[in-house]
């Protein structure tokens, strides 16, 4: 095969030509944002238009728009920074309410909270999909002294899952956690341009997002930040994003975030219609290929991304497959990349309750702006023998 098949978008989709062009045009252009001459003011502008591009993409004011280095640090900010500050309001609040279907970003800042601020964690529990539903929220919710949430600093279940592509019922859960006063995170990352994200609408407190998903750049996102809301803040230093995120912003970065964004949105209909029918394509000629092969996440294509196909292949090693596909030019994941090459059960589909061989056995593939049906093709041709393989080595 001449050239790679790409079947990984959910880890980073290639830059959009419009958001290249936008980065390109400004990375010769000096000027500090925070400075106060002319070729400040110059890279000052872009930024707030950016700005202002991005909140009308997904339902924000401009001034709840809070640029970070990606979805990491935005995850990491909501997370550690609101249950400081609700810590800090009430010391009783050291509950912190999770899904443990959640991208390690969010997972591992969960963790960290529990080992060295004394946080208590109450994970969620999730459906046979992955799916946390607002009931189970709002029984969470009262488990605390007296029955209330009195204790909860904060609660955080993420859009649509990374591996599995099951969408969340965000507005219920939002609509349960403002009825008890409880500040609720969203990483938005795989959802934005595949499904409507309006945070406004949402009711959330805050919402990530990130470049490298939706056509932009690596190393930029956002953290959508409701203005009653003040997290503690992870870096010192300028205050240059409301107080919250200090650092020198990367302008050439932030435009190009704004032009993906923008476009995402814009376009967000006619991907999902094009995609979901290549994902239906590929999800059927796997399944002729592989007829024991399992589909993951919610099998109704209303409730999982347009973009992504989750399977379990019983007897495989999912990174023994992934090789196999890898040598033939086909490149996919075994789930969230950044835990790809351990060889671990998906916590998602364990926490779905999933058998734990079934869950070592994944692959994920996932589709972008530049999938086209020869690669679904591609993929269903070598699916079969790469399966046959890899069961074959398994018996050795």
């Amino acid at each position: 095969m001449d050239q790679a098949v790409y079947l990984d978008h959910a880890a980073t989709t290639p830059m959009l030509p419009e958001a290249v062009r936008a980065m390109t045009d400004r990375l010769a252009v000096t000027g500090n944002a925070s400075s106060l001459h002319a070729a400040g003011r110059r890279a000052r502008r872009t930024v707030e238009e950016s700005r202002e591009r991005l909140a009308a993409a997904f339902g924000a004011r401009p001034s709840e728009v809070v640029f970070t280095s990606g979805g990491t640090e935005a995850d990491n900010l909501a997370v550690k920074g609101l249950y400081w500050a609700r810590r800090a309001e009430d010391p009783a609040r050291t509950r912190v309410l999770a899904s443990p279907v959640e991208h390690h970003a969010v997972l591992d800042a969960v963790h960290w909270l529990q080992k060295h601020e004394g946080a208590t964690v109450d994970w969620l529990p999730v459906d046979g999909h992955g799916r946390v539903h607002p009931d189970a929220l709002r029984a969470a919710l009262e488990r605390g002294p007296g029955g209330g949430a009195g204790d909860v600093a904060l609660a955080t279940v993420m859009w649509a899952n990374n591996e599995t592509g099951t969408v969340m019922p965000v507005a219920g859960l939002a609509a349960v956690a403002r009825e008890y006063g409880v500040p609720l995170h969203a990483d938005a990352v795989q959802a934005a341009g595949q499904t409507e994200v309006d945070f406004g609408a949402s009711g959330l407190a805050a919402l990530t997002l990130t470049g490298h998903k939706i056509g932009g750049p690596y190393g930029i996102g956002a953290l959508l930040l409701g203005r009653e809301h003040a997290p503690e803040p992870l870096l010192h230093g300028g205050g240059q994003e409301r107080e919250v995120r200090s650092g020198t912003l990367d302008v050439p970065a932030v435009a190009a975030f704004a032009v993906a964004g923008e476009l995402a949105a814009e376009r967000r209909a006619e991907f999902a219609a094009g995609v979901g029918a290549l994902r239906d394509d590929l999800v059927a000629a796997v399944r002729a290929a592989v007829p024991d092969a399992v589909l993951n996440g919610d099998p109704d294509p209303a409730g999982r991304l347009p973009a992504n196909a989750h399977f379990s292949f019983p007897g495989c090693e999912g990174d023994s497959l992934l090789l196999l596909l890898d040598a033939q030019g086909i490149e996919c994941s075994t789930g969230s990349a950044c835990t790809a090459g351990v060889a671990q059960p998906s916590h998602v589909l364990l926490a779905a309750g999933a058998d734990a061989d079934l869950a070592r056995g994944t692959l994920r593939f996932s589709l972008g702006h530049t999938s086209t049906a020869a690669d679904v093709a591609a993929l269903a041709a070598a699916i079969g023998p790469a399966v046959a393989r890899a069961r074959a080595a398994g018996l050795t």
